[in-house]
């Protein structure tokens, strides 16, 4: 039975994102409020669980656990002793775009907007979002599609699976849509924080681009392998793919997370992203994810391209 809290954020899901596009279109008859408006936060971060990269099994899913060694912490405590009140991180698990039913882009940028995060001192505000949507003719998700379809040793998860319903429609990512569905965010950001580098961060190396093989690292010794997993594999290209058209497309910046951590996915020999208990990365870390190391490697260059 999903909560109470998760039907308000449903409900508040298409509010939110009328609000949001309502004033992103009004942006030009709002100046006289701007000499009241706050200096903002020095980093926004608005994003899914590769960005907050925290969880709580206990949680029924209306509180957003972030990660005290996600990249958004770790890139605080880069700015110095004080960096972390420098970056304000509305970020949620789950978050999508605008698919919902959990936390989506609108909510986000109108949570940090709530709080004062916008403003003519923001220097940086990054959007990694998208695995966690629907796209194309299906309303499925790559996370239920995990479950339904990469540990399916029987059925596979090869691209046939999208006719199946048992993964999001790969064919439906686009860098046109991925830029349709960000772009009123995008202009209430450019608004309220004029000076920012607005940049998608894309996400790190999963799974090599272009093979067929899934696995996942259980204890570091015994990995699970899917030997038809192309769909899930192509789905992370497609995203990657759109996020790179999607910036080009709206004028934004692209930090490709996924050329920096090439080499050291699930299964690879140096893994910087979590298996299941795997000691080499963070035992109890969320599977999928990136490990403290990953995220150290995301934060540092962050810092050093947009903010040093």
């Amino acid at each position: 039975m999903r909560s109470a809290g998760a039907g308000v954020r449903r409900g508040l899901r298409g509010v939110c994102a009328a609000a949001l596009a309502i004033a992103a279109s009004a942006v030009g008859v709002t100046a006289a409020q701007a000499d009241s408006a706050p200096e903002g936060r020095k980093v926004v971060v608005l994003g899914d669980s590769y960005t907050a990269n925290g969880w709580d099994p206990q949680s029924s899913g209306d509180v957003c656990v972030r990660g005290g060694s996600s990249w958004p912490a770790q890139l605080g405590r880069l700015l110095g002793p004080r960096g972390g009140d420098q970056v304000a991180n509305p970020s949620c698990s789950g978050a999508s775009i605008d698919s919902g039913p959990g936390y989506t882009l609108a909510m986000e940028v109108l949570q940090a907007d709530h709080d004062g995060a916008f403003g003519p001192a923001t220097r940086l505000v990054t959007l990694q979002l998208g695995l966690d949507d629907h796209w194309g003719d299906t309303d499925q998700t790559l996370w239920y599609g995990l479950q339904q379809c990469v540990f399916d040793l029987i059925r596979g998860c090869d691209l046939d699976a999208v006719e199946q319903g048992r993964i999001p429609d790969v064919r439906g990512v686009t860098g046109a849509a991925y830029a349709e569905r960000i772009k009123a965010a995008v202009t209430y950001i450019r608004y309220y924080a004029p000076a920012a580098h607005i940049v998608i961060v894309g996400y790190p190396e999963i799974l090599p681009s272009g093979q067929d093989t899934v696995c996942l690292s259980i204890l570091g010794v015994a990995p699970f392998i899917q030997p038809r997993g192309r769909a899930v594999v192509a789905y992370f290209d497609r995203i990657d793919r759109a996020q790179r058209e999607a910036a080009e497309l709206l004028g934004l910046g692209f930090f490709d997370a996924r050329a920096l951590t090439t080499g050291h996915g699930l299964c690879s020999a140096d893994p910087w992203l979590n298996g299941v208990f795997d000691p080499r990365t963070d035992i109890a870390g969320l599977p999928f994810h990136p490990s403290t190391r990953g995220d150290a490697v995301t934060a540092n260059a962050l810092y050093d391209r947009y903010l040093r």
